[in-house]
């Protein structure tokens, strides 16, 4: 009797339905997506960093603004006066204020274009200084520290509308003066120093003459100092401060 051909390789079959080398499918690659974390951390470090920035920014525009004064009398312990402008003498003055701040003066004026001076300057040429809008500030050489001497000097130096002397028998290590106006304080770092000049620098409401020249080079080289007399023409540099003169206005 034959035998089935099926029956036969049934085992074969078999085996290859179950355990032969037929078509497989090939294995898959599973792959994970990679994150860029290094970006990410860069990214969120650049973040914290401008949002610090930012913030160190807008809490220094705010203490600035908040040391700023818009009018003199927000600057605690100013002195007022009230003292005419436009009075040219040739001899010396006896000021009640010392230093002065206002009243008849010097035809000639000391140069103030942020102007450093080594000597006690004539008070009466100092004083037409304060007239064009100047602030000057003096202090005791006695008693100033040297700290503080290098601070106002940083303050002054090349900075128009300013000039800087010592001051022999000041009451105070440093004042500042302007036409009508003045201050006395004991250091250089007293926050009252930087309002005071930069609300009164050539600041037209106190200025009798605003817009006038601060530049005399000639008092620059040759400075007059406390006991000398008048300059006849008023030094070379100088002009009437009734005639037309250059500068610019505190806006």
């Amino acid at each position: 009797m034959a035998k089935d051909p099926k029956a036969r390789n049934g085992g074969a079959t078999r085996a290859g339905a179950t355990g032969g080398k037929g078509r497989t499918r090939p294995p898959v690659n599973v792959v994970s997506p990679q994150r860029p974390w290094g970006l990410i951390a860069a990214a969120v470090a650049v973040a914290v960093f401008a949002v610090a920035v930012l913030g160190y920014a807008v809490i220094s525009v705010n203490r600035a603004n908040a040391d700023k004064v818009t009018s003199a009398d927000q600057i605690p312990g100013i002195a007022t006066f009230d003292y005419a402008g436009a009075q040219h003498v040739t001899t010396p003055v006896t000021y009640t204020e010392s230093p002065p701040v206002g009243g008849p003066h010097d035809n000639e004026w000391a140069d103030c274009t942020g102007t450093v001076y080594d000597v006690d300057i004539r008070h009466e040429n100092a004083v037409h200084s304060l007239e064009h809008g100047a602030v000057w500030i003096t202090y005791n050489p006695d008693t100033i520290a040297d700290g503080d001497l290098d601070v106002l000097k940083g303050l002054v130096e090349g900075r128009g509308g300013m000039l800087m002397s010592p001051y022999v028998g000041l009451k105070s290590p440093i004042s500042l003066q302007s036409w009508n106006h003045q201050l006395f304080v004991d250091s250089a770092t007293d926050k009252r120093v930087e309002q005071y000049v930069d609300f009164m620098v050539l600041n037209n409401e106190f200025t009798p003459e605003p817009g006038a020249t601060c530049e005399n080079p000639n008092f620059i080289s040759n400075p007059l100092v406390v006991g000398d007399q008048t300059r006849v023409g008023g030094g070379t540099g100088a002009v009437p401060s009734d005639a037309p003169v250059s500068g610019t206005p505190a806006p």
